[in-house]
């Protein structure tokens, strides 16, 4: 019996050591604080000596104004924009809980332009990637966005009125651009003030 008590304690020392040896390697298994907090939808675990939270959702975004308006033939009106898309998201942590990249995967199933005032509607597809890399980690503010993909807005009977097809690399808000190729009326039209950028399109919401 007491060669049985003996060899049990060991077994529990080594399961301690070895527990404690875990968490040592991998700090988020003791539960580190991660910079900045990932999303709710996201679930961590630890990876080498870092962190990688990974999760995926279904966002969908109610009829509300797109953040532009149309000026046509004299009339101008606000554009509304309605959505719903899969959205696959991840995190990288280093071994002190800063975020040093991440990238977003959004598919989007329904998407729409309305000019409510007159019933009129530009349906749109859109596929994107995002992947952001931080210069400082755990700050977003110091990311290098770079954002590929398209998106096609094609009212029922027609040619498309709006393209977004290509690559751009930015700051994380797009107010910066550092490079650009391929055809982007948005970028066009916010960043560059070229207001004939979404004439097609406004047209086909008058």
């Amino acid at each position: 019996m007491k060669l049985l008590r003996i060899t049990c304690s060991l077994v529990v020392l080594l399961l301690s050591l070895v527990a404690f040896a875990f968490v040592a390697v991998h700090p988020a298994a003791a539960q580190q604080t991660l910079n900045p907090p990932p999303p709710s939808f996201e679930t961590c675990k630890a990876v080498g000596n870092g962190t990688i939270c990974q999760g995926a959702r279904t966002v969908t975004d109610p009829l509300a104004d797109a953040g532009f308006a149309c000026t046509t033939a004299g009339s101008t009106f606000e554009v509304f924009n309605a959505d719903q898309f899969d959205q696959h998201a991840t995190r990288f942590y280093d071994q002190n809980g800063n975020l040093t990249r991440r990238s977003i995967y959004d598919n989007y199933s329904f998407g729409q332009f309305s000019n409510p005032q007159a019933g009129t509607v530009v349906p749109y597809t859109q596929v994107g990637n995002e992947k952001d890399t931080l210069a400082v980690p755990g700050d977003l503010s110091s990311a290098t966005a770079q954002f590929t993909g398209e998106s096609i807005f094609k009212p029922a009977q027609g040619a498309p009125v709006a393209l977004q097809v290509g690559r751009i690399v930015s700051n994380l808000d797009q107010t910066i651009i550092l490079f650009e190729k391929g055809l982007d009326a948005f970028t066009d039209y916010f960043v560059e003030g070229d207001t004939s950028a979404l004439a097609a399109l406004c047209a086909a919401l008058s």
